[in-house]
């Protein structure tokens, strides 16, 4: 009768500090973990609780019907657990009512077997007396082992998350897991001595007992160390959304350059969706192995052109290794510096044209002024001629500058949000400008109405229309505009009959920069170029027949109320 009592005060103390934890659980609710550790609390006060009435029962029957009711608090220990777990250590997407109920098939099949005594479960029950105790031993049937398995299992998948945590840079996290792991491994250890035989009352589980300590190791988690106070749950997640959604592309591969992830920026520049790239070698995505990492270690750089959008990417491959320093596979990240590369080249173009055409008009002016000079000491009359080359120079130096300015000026509404403007009275404006100027030139414009782009492309217009009428020797030039909309852009055709623009002036364009021997002849035309590009397009280039040139400038198609960015420049960049 002592020994009875013993032990049913030990239950008592291992019930009292379970509900106290249960309680405290249940307080934080919604907490990640909350609701899963009050269920596995609740089942061991439930398994310490019949167990004391297994204890007082004195015949065969009532002892059996309290240790098979007992098994409804057996199988919530490890389900509890194992959700709590997944919760705690922020792997929720597990826990779904599909994935829970998966979970409990063996569970809900192991109470179902108790509790109409199916001999799957336990083949022989009978009564025996040790140490003044009545006990019920029980012979396992095949079942009995399937659900002690399966309950381990659970124990041992629930442990892993948390011991990741042990190694954590966080104080409280090192605290909170090492008290849960306490918390399951002292009835876990009970159990393994019971299941061995290795106790001294046979038929007498003492995993009840060990519940008194896991009572007071859970308390200490969730006083002590704060367990739902200071929680790494948003850790994976978190981690999970910088990945994904960085403004970088980044892949990650195995040792035998396989794609084993790839957020969607990283798909989207090499022209793939993810679940596509996903497995499949990294030769198989990037053909000419450009990205295929050359090095066991460190970190490797490159330039990459994406075959998807033709922007360019400063490439950084970094090996990821193992604990003993060999290279296990590799990050891969894409930082976009196609913007950088595009502003270095107008920089280059800018500096070069402005140092050599005003080199070269000083240099006029400085001539003809030597030639005024020399006219003014032998009396000669040539300073009429001299002085209107000087003008002229001069009024070309002034417009140079006037472009200057109007590139600096697209340059800086590139940065601000896009003003949207009709077409039709954008290219109005310039033809009117040009017919001001130049009264004996014809202009043809076809129906822009309705058609609405960015205002950075009015200089476009001006110019590439102006360019048209003013290198055109004939005195009655003739410039036709054309409009085509194609889903969402439109395409704007200027053609002329003039000489038309130089093959080499028309590569230099197109390459993007200029070289001291390869460079154009004024700003003009790199305006027009820049200006398209920062309104998200495009400008192309071509002769016209029988003679002149046509531009065409394609931009994307806005709404009236579009107050947004432009589209970013996607223009082919020549690394």
């Amino acid at each position: 009768m002592l020994a009875s009592t013993i032990l049913s005060g030990i239950l008592l103390s291992a019930i009292a500090i379970g509900a106290t934890a249960a309680l405290l659980s249940w307080r934080e609710r919604p907490e990640p973990g909350a609701v899963p550790l009050v269920v596995m609390l609740a089942g061991q006060c439930w398994w310490s609780a019949l167990l004391i009435f297994d204890l007082e029962a004195s015949t065969l029957g009532a002892k059996m019907f309290w240790a098979n009711l007992r098994w409804i608090g057996v199988v919530s220990v490890p389900i509890g657990w194992m959700l709590f777990s997944l919760e705690y250590t922020g792997r929720d997407q597990y826990v779904r009512p599909r994935y829970v109920a998966l979970l409990s098939v063996v569970p809900l099949l192991t109470v179902v077997f108790a509790l109409t005594g199916n001999p799957l479960l336990y083949t022989d029950s009978e009564l025996v007396r040790k140490g003044g105790l009545l006990l019920l031993r029980r012979t396992p049937g095949p079942w009995f082992w399937v659900i002690t398995a399966y309950t381990y299992l659970l124990g041992l998948l629930g442990s892993v998350p948390l011991l990741e945590l042990i190694r954590n840079d966080s104080l409280p996290f090192r605290g909170q897991s090492a008290a849960l792991l306490v918390g399951i491994l002292a009835p876990w250890v009970s159990n393994i001595f019971f299941l061995a035989d290795a106790v001294p009352l046979p038929g007498l589980d003492p995993t009840p007992v060990a519940f008194s300590i896991s009572g007071v190791a859970y308390l200490g988690a969730l006083t002590r160390f704060q367990l739902f106070g200071t929680s790494p749950s948003p850790n994976p997640r978190a981690r999970r959304l910088l990945f994904d959604r960085m403004p970088d592309g980044a892949i990650v591969t195995d040792g035998h350059n396989n794609v084993v992830e790839i957020n969607e920026t990283g798909a989207e520049l090499l022209g793939t969706v993810r679940r596509r790239a996903l497995g499949r070698p990294l030769r198989e995505l990037v053909p000419d192995e450009s990205l295929v990492p050359s090095g066991e270690s460190g970190v490797e750089h490159g330039p990459f052109q994406s075959p998807g959008d033709e922007r360019l990417y400063d490439v950084t491959a970094t090996a990821v290794t193992d604990i003993h320093d060999r290279t296990i596979g590799h990050v891969i990240t894409f930082h976009d510096i196609s913007e950088h590369v595009r502003q270095q080249q107008r920089h280059e173009v800018l500096n070069r044209v402005f140092r050599h055409n005003i080199r070269t008009e000083t240099n006029v002016i400085s001539s003809y002024a030597e030639l005024l000079s020399s006219a003014d000491d032998r009396g000669e009359s040539d300073e009429i001629n001299s002085a209107d080359e000087i003008i002229a120079s001069a009024h070309r130096i002034e417009e140079l500058a006037n472009k200057a300015r109007k590139i600096i000026s697209i340059f800086e509404r590139g940065r601000e949000s896009t003003e949207t403007v009709g077409l039709e009275p954008l290219l109005d404006d310039s033809i009117e400008t040009v017919r001001d100027e130049y009264p004996d030139a014809h202009v043809e414009c076809e129906s822009a109405d309705g058609i609405y782009v960015a205002g950075v492309l009015e200089p476009v217009f001006d110019n590439l229309i102006e360019n048209g009428v003013e290198h055109n020797p004939d005195p009655a030039p003739t410039v036709r505009i054309s409009v085509r909309t194609d889903d969402d852009w439109v395409r704007v055709r200027i053609a002329d009959d003039g000489p038309g623009i130089d093959a080499t002036e028309r590569s230099t364009l197109e390459r993007g920069t200029e070289t001291p021997l390869d460079h154009g002849s004024g700003l003009g035309l790199w305006l027009a170029k820049w200006g398209a590009e920062i309104a998200g397009g495009s400008i192309t280039f071509e002769a016209n027949e029988p003679t002149g040139s046509v531009v065409t400038v394609e931009v994307p198609l806005l709404s009236p109320s579009d107050t947004d960015d432009a589209q970013p420049e996607s223009s082919e960049i020549t690394p």
